[in-house]
């Protein structure tokens, strides 16, 4: 006869899974807070927990270093941003009104929230091995996804060629924020827009 598994424990109308996972959110919001304010390199995790209102007793819960948290921060950054462009995207007809139009989300995106832009830009790089090969997963995957978005068909994917346009708009943001948002975001998206153009005119 099998045994039941007991209800999980309740706090509040709460389980404890769910309070873990609500730590680990305010830990990630925090870490973006602190270190697109003040740099990586320049934050402790007190100054993180003390952000986010937690100990770093539920600190190391949820990660066993500062690296992981920068790794979580950039991927809730990153894959958040897409998200809005892919958003954006839906609801235009041509390849083309597609880019732009996730490529205006984008650039606003950074615009929008400068501390998280540092930390998706900026403070990511360099860091360790681990942490570069965190973002080099994320650049390939967002630039297979972007392809899929944009509809591209014909030749085989050629992921060198996506890797690359992806980076390259990358830097433009990057060059970009450091000018403090100039020039305007329209004329900013447009030269992302010429240099995702490689892409778009592989497509028969």
């Amino acid at each position: 006869m099998s045994r039941t598994q007991p209800a999980p424990r309740l706090y509040r109308g709460i389980s404890q899974e769910e309070r873990r996972a609500e730590r680990r959110r305010r830990l990630i919001a925090a870490g973006i807070a602190v270190y697109g304010e003040r740099g990586y390199r320049q934050s402790s995790v007190k100054a993180v927990c003390e952000a986010a209102g937690l100990t770093e007793r539920y600190f190391y819960e949820s990660f066993a270093n500062s690296e992981e948290l920068l790794v979580a921060a950039f991927n809730a950054v990153t894959y958040g941003v897409h998200q809005e462009g892919v958003e954006a995207a839906q609801s235009k007809r041509s390849r083309k009104e597609r880019a732009r139009a996730m490529l205006y989300a984008y650039f606003a995106a950074l615009q929008r929230e400068p501390h998280a832009a540092r930390v998706f830009l900026v403070e990511i790089r360099g860091v360790s091995p681990a942490v570069d090969a965190a973002f080099e997963e994320a650049l390939r995957g967002i630039a297979r996804n972007m392809t899929r978005v944009l509809a591209l068909r014909g030749e085989a994917a050629d992921e060198l060629l996506q890797v690359g346009v992806l980076g390259s708009i990358i830097q433009i943001a990057t060059s970009w924020i450091h000018q403090g948002y100039k020039p305007k975001i329209d004329v900013v998206t447009d030269t992302a827009l010429r240099v995702s153009g490689v892409l778009l005119g592989r497509t028969r």
